[in-house]
């Protein structure tokens, strides 16, 4: 299956997962440092219209700052309640814009890790698709964005149920989807590895 195809598939998986959450999960805290469920999804879709103007928008109004560029994007639809996200988000389960690029990995990436970011502190966990980690592993590690490369500097990195690795130095171990998440950033999912190089990853990230 194409990644566009996965990139729907892990979108409408989401909407669906959405639907079932009470109110006040909306508002429970997430793997997002500061950001509520509804923030997440908020941010998520904040792209899925805009083009490379739009952005160069944001950045203007972010004060050139890269850091806050999210932040101006979540303003401009914080006002959706769950439904609005919700109907928003099954419009576009074909990505468009900028989420379209890459093949579709920037959607199906983005999409998977917050789909993490928002079950895991809930605990409702779900197994990611083996196909979906299998494209989101090597572009987490090069995409702009993710910073994957940097967070991974000098430690090899193993999924071992995928049989993928990525880097040099001292291991850190385990699923391929608490791989993708520590190299996405997540220091709390860092803990989950095992290996001499996840105490290097623990610290670095916090």
């Amino acid at each position: 299956m194409s990644v566009l195809a996965e990139a729907r598939r892990e979108r409408r998986e989401l909407a669906d997962f959405l639907e079932q959450l009470e109110p006040h999960q909306w508002e429970a805290p997430t793997l997002c440092s500061r950001w509520t469920v509804r923030e997440v999804v908020a941010h998520m879709i904040s792209y899925e219209e805009h083009t490379s103007r739009d952005l160069l928008n944001r950045l203007a109004k972010a004060r050139f700052r890269f850091g806050e560029i999210n932040q101006v994007g979540l303003a401009e639809y914080a006002h959706l309640g769950p439904a609005e996200l919700i109907a928003f988000l099954r419009s576009h389960l074909d990505p468009r814009g900028g989420t379209r690029g890459f093949g579709g990995r920037i959607a199906l990436v983005d999409a998977l890790i917050h789909h993490q970011d928002i079950r895991r502190p809930l605990n409702l966990p779900r197994t990611v698709p083996v196909q979906r980690l299998r494209y989101a592993l090597p572009f987490a590690v090069v995409g702009p964005p993710l910073r994957g490369f940097w967070h991974a500097r000098g430690v090899r990195l193993v999924a071992t149920d995928l049989g993928w690795s990525y880097g040099r130095g001292p291991e850190a171990r385990g699923p391929g989807e608490a791989v993708l998440m520590a190299l996405t950033g997540r220091a709390g999912v860092a803990r989950e590895l095992t290996g001499p190089g996840a105490e290097i990853l623990r610290r670095r990230l916090g």
